[in-house]
């Protein structure tokens, strides 16, 4: 999807917010005349009837963006596509026809423009179906007003993973539909992605229900808790890039899914595999799915369908134009709704590249930015200098290696980041290619005493002294980090992360504990951190003690490893950890 132009209200353009355009898709705007009979139409003018008639059976769609003009008012092509849900190309096109004809005016700067004669198009306005939660929404003023302040103070999309944020009605309908459909009371709803605040509507309008989010944007999750936390939602947020899997935790636990995905055939595959891995029963679950292509390029949406048949999902239902966007014109800025239902507990292998299913940024399929041969010997060479020649062994490689450099134990990043893998002493991970985000729970997962992380020097982590601060925040105290620029070539740069013999005080030593087991629950490996510290203190403690302690800590820890945690909440941890060991002597005053 593209990125937008800033959204103008009914007051400087005379156009409809995209809101107010969604209300219901397919139907007329606030302000737009209530359709006549259809046997009441009057003829339209030569070159708006020749437009309909060579568009064929389809032609309602270019008939209500010529309904939308009839109003008299200013309008861009992108208005109109938001208000209508027409492709941006079938708008364009219909624009061009009408002022070739003389039946179209534009404003100085040609960017709006009217029709000639508005009058004579009265009989544009047609019948429109009935919507599926239009009457529910004005039930909801509350949930409708906190998720536009929501939405309003969202995080900016983020292009690299395809981002065009949804209307804030566009959630609520959402949230109806989910509501209205299935019956989710005390069950728990998985959202695979949710920059669009799904999770956060579904807990407004169905509030005994349960709602887990996993998400790879930390900033989407950190707006999801904040809000939740204000609101006092049953929302759970989790950390992970879903093309190397779904956490341990949210597997096998959810009954119903949904997903607004990358637009890509292997992006929509890929975030539905995760979403059936999530199920508890996958053959009494469903997955719902925002998914659109524009109707001048049906092949793509049918490659997409083809997908999601041979995967074993049946199509149950199809919403049209159900989802409306604050973008991707290219598309009519809206999406369909799919309810799929698959047919086994397990889908077959996926079909697609998993580690490209984006459209665009570091992602996309056009994009190249792995290590070559050349590139990956330079690292390996100037890694064996850095490591000097006493060095115990050949590294590890894990991520993706050239062939002719892959003598070396080599393990794929996602065997690396699901469960703890011995390769030895040393170990460099190569997250080249699009996998940076990754850089600080790459280096938690590790379990060799000294890890060379490999990141573009262009990456959050490494390019400023924030990004720097912020990656120790995570990996400390249990590891010393140096960074090393210019490794193999100008626009590398290696984290090299060894094991902290001396992390401080019990706190420091609690935390570096936990560290060192990210795989594990983090209820486990803070109880058994306890132990260890307070040994360590000269006050041993038992395990009874260390899991009352722990029992007192606050909700969001539970069902959580350190490797799906989401960032915000390591600061909180390391807070955590100094009250637990506080409360564990505590309560060994008291016994």
């Amino acid at each position: 999807m593209a990125g937008h132009p800033t959204s103008r209200g009914p007051d400087d353009t005379g156009a409809p917010s995209p809101d107010e355009a969604s209300r219901t898709p397919g139907a007329p705007v606030l302000g737009t005349p209530s359709a006549p009979r259809p046997d009441e139409h009057p003829p339209l003018p030569g070159a708006a009837e020749d437009f309909l008639r060579e568009y064929g059976a389809d032609a309602p769609r270019p008939r209500f963006v010529l309904a939308l003009l009839s109003d008299g008012r200013w309008w861009s092509a992108n208005d109109l596509v938001r208000a209508g849900g027409v492709a941006y190309a079938v708008v364009s096109s219909l624009l061009k026809a009408l002022e070739a004809a003389g039946e179209l005016v534009r404003e100085p700067g040609g960017e709006r423009c009217r029709l000639a004669r508005p009058d004579h198009y009265t009989g544009a306005h047609t019948p429109v179906l009935a919507d599926p939660v239009a009457h529910l929404l004005s039930e909801h003023p509350r949930a409708a007003a906190e998720l536009a302040r929501a939405v309003a103070e969202g995080p900016a999309s983020d292009l690299d993973l395809d981002h065009v944020s949804a209307t804030a009605e566009t959630a609520l309908r959402r949230a109806l539909f989910l509501a209205t459909r299935f019956d989710l009371r005390r069950r728990t709803l998985l959202c695979v992605g949710d920059h669009d605040l799904t999770s956060l509507a579904l807990a407004l309008v169905r509030p005994e229900a349960r709602v887990e989010v996993v998400d790879l944007d930390e900033r989407v999750l950190a707006h999801i808790d904040a809000v939740a936390q204000r609101l006092g939602l049953p929302v759970r947020t989790h950390s992970a890039d879903l093309r190397l899997g779904l956490p341990a935790t949210l597997r096998e636990g959810a009954d119903l899914v949904f997903t607004d995905p990358p637009y890509t055939p292997d992006g929509v595959e890929l975030f539905v595999r995760r979403g059936v891995e999530g199920l508890t029963d996958p053959r009494r679950g469903r997955v719902l799915v925002a998914y659109g292509a524009s109707e001048t390029t049906p092949k793509l949406a049918a490659a997409t369908q083809t997908r999601l048949v041979r995967s074993g999902l049946l199509i149950e239902a199809v919403w049209p134009d159900f989802n409306r966007y604050l973008g991707a014109e290219s598309i009519g800025a809206a999406s369909d709704l799919y309810v799929l239902r698959p047919l086994a507990r397990t889908l077959p292998s996926p079909g697609g590249d998993a580690a490209r299913v984006y459209s665009q940024g570091v992602n996309a399929k056009e994009v190249r930015g792995a290590l070559d041969a050349e590139r990956a010997r330079a690292v390996l060479d100037r890694i064996a200098e850095d490591r000097g020649p006493g060095a115990d062994g050949a590294p590890a490689l894990v991520g993706e290696w050239p062939r002719e450099v892959s003598k070396e134990v080599r393990v794929r990043l996602s065997t690396w980041m699901d469960s703890p893998t011995a390769v030895g002493a040393c170990s460099v991970v190569n997250l080249t290619g699009g996998w940076e985000r990754l850089a600080a729970r790459a280096a938690l997962a590790s379990t060799t005493d000294e890890t060379y992380v490999l990141v573009p020097s262009s990456s959050r982590w490494v390019r400023d002294e924030t990004g720097q601060r912020e990656l120790r925040a995570m990996v400390e105290p249990g590891t010393r980090v140096r960074f090393l620029r210019g490794l193999g070539a100008p626009d590398l740069t290696a984290i090299r992360l060894t094991r902290n013999p001396e992390p401080g005080g019990s706190t420091g030593r609690l935390l570096a504990h936990v560290q060192g087991r990210a795989h594990g629950t983090l209820t486990t490996t803070l109880r058994t951190g306890l132990v260890e510290a307070a040994a360590w203190r000269g006050r041993p403690t038992n395990k009874r003690t260390a899991r009352h302690a722990v029992a007192s800590a606050p909700a969001w820890l539970a069902g959580h490893s350190l490797l799906d945690l989401p960032e915000h909440r390591f600061s909180e941890l390391r807070a955590l950890a100094s009250e637990l060991m506080a409360r564990v002597e505590e309560l060994q005053e008291h016994r």
